[in-house]
């Protein structure tokens, strides 16, 4: 039995309960269990790995007294590093992204962390992306010490010590599976090595989401920048290969939709009790789309990562799901709409393409309106309006690239996404929508037209 007692907070990481679930599970044969990270101090799982980076970097002489502790952080590990800095007489600096909810960079800022917020869509290669920018900062600051939570390999480590370990006297040896969603690769990777080691035969199941780039890798390889693109489930994924992400420790990766983590966070909530976040949504999701593997007798434990009131802004706002789509609502959907669409394959243009060449296939095609790609991929929009004022202006753009008066990119929508709600987001500064039928691989380009004939 632990203490009840400790000299500091950090003395009460870990050592979290195992809570069956007995209703977002039903159709589930197994018995399912849920890691309950949401205890630890920090509220999340990854103030584990945290004390242990710092401590690891400590005896390694990296990390001085008075040090500045540097971090790209979606808010839960800054959490833990912010935490350990106070006890242990350190500073803290932390990138972030946009894509991250307010109440994550506010609590950073709550524990005296400095908090830069950066944008999601670029390139982990770009200089602005939160990556890139805590590297430059590393190299501006004196006695600083950048913690590289996807490449130090303490923090699968502070895994294999602790969670595998708990997970196995807490279940008597009996687990069967263990499903985890996927961002580092430290838990699932770190308690999946120790478990395995345990009982060769356990499967591990790792929960990606759409726009990452986990799943296609593991199952062929290649690492396809075509996968990557935008998404809004916090914690999991990724659109580069982190060194504590061990595919040979990881059974299969299941992808999971914006849509269906975000419904699934809040039904744990409703039907369970449990006040978790984003990536417990995705957890669940992916383990019913994955209920077949799992057999009457059989023990699965599922980690929940963080806590539910990092996301009161987003998930836990009525407003919000309604705005992103993600509220069930009666009626059609996007799915209804774009069924008897011609086209399903998006027919873009590159950003490297003349004007003149991007108006020619509009034209070619009937559309008004056409999506802007780079290698594949989709950066921005051109339409037929805004191209017909710009050379009007200046007939001279005809022969310049796309890229030189694009729109920004349609914004992509989930195919149940039903139509009462996805109507109010085209307007005339946003005039189509990206419907993304993800499982099925498949994207529609849906117009007001297209919304107009439903009424």
């Amino acid at each position: 039995m632990p203490p009840s007692v400790y000299d500091d907070i950090l003395g009460v990481i870990g050592n979290t309960p195992l809570v069956r679930l007995n209703r977002v599970t039903r159709e589930v044969a197994a018995t399912v269990y849920a890691k309950l990270e949401t205890v630890n101090p920090g509220n999340s799982i990854k103030d584990r790995m945290a004390v242990r980076m710092i401590e690891d970097a400590e005896r390694q002489g990296l990390l001085k007294p008075g040090g500045t502790i540097i971090e790209g952080t979606s808010g839960n590990t800054g959490m833990g590093l912010a935490i350990a800095a106070i006890v242990k007489g350190y500073r803290c600096i932390f990138t972030t992204t946009d894509k991250q909810s307010k109440e994550k960079a506010d609590a950073l800022r709550a524990f005296g962390a400095e908090v830069i917020v950066c944008p999601t869509d670029v390139d982990p290669e770009d200089p602005r992306s939160y990556y890139s920018v805590s590297s430059r900062l590393v190299a501006e600051t004196p006695n600083s010490w950048k913690a590289n939570q996807y490449d130090n390999l303490s923090n699968s480590q502070a895994h294999y010590e602790t969670t595998g370990p708990e997970i196995w006297e807490q279940t008597e040896g009996r687990v069967d599976h263990l499903v985890v969603g996927v961002g580092t690769g430290g838990t699932i990777c770190g308690a999946g090595r120790y478990l395995r080691e345990k009982k060769p035969g356990l499967k591990v199941w790792g929960i990606d989401t759409y726009g990452s780039v986990f799943k296609k890798y593991k199952e062929t390889g290649v690492f396809d920048k075509h996968e990557i693109y935008p998404y809004v489930t916090e914690g999991i994924g990724e659109d580069f290969l982190p060194k504590n992400v061990d595919f040979s420790v990881i059974d299969h990766f299941e992808k999971v939709t914006d849509r269906d983590a975000a419904i699934w966070t809040r039904e744990i909530v409703r039907q369970e009790g449990i006040w978790v976040g984003n990536s417990a949504g995705s957890a669940v999701a992916g383990l019913l789309q994955l209920k077949d593997r799992f057999k009457a007798g059989e023990t699965v434990v599922v980690i929940f990562h963080d806590h539910g009131s990092r996301y009161l802004g987003k998930i836990f706002n009525p407003d919000w799901m309604r705005a992103m789509g993600y509220e069930t609502v009666d009626g059609p959907t996007a799915r209804d709409l774009v069924k008897n669409k011609r086209v399903s394959d998006i027919l873009g243009v590159e950003e490297s393409a003349t004007v003149a060449q991007a108006i020619r296939r509009m034209t070619e095609n009937d559309f008004s309106q056409i999506p802007v790609t780079r290698d594949q991929r989709i950066v921005g929009s051109l339409s037929e309006t805004h191209a017909y004022a710009s050379v009007v202006k200046d007939p001279k753009l005809l022969e310049e690239p796309v890229k030189t008066i694009m729109q920004k990119v349609f914004r992509f929508i989930d195919i149940e996404t039903p139509v009462t709600l996805l109507a109010p987001m085209i307007t005339p500064e946003n005039p189509a929508l990206l419907v993304r039928d993800f499982k099925a691989g498949q994207t529609y380009i849906l117009t007001g037209s297209d919304v107009l004939n439903t009424f």
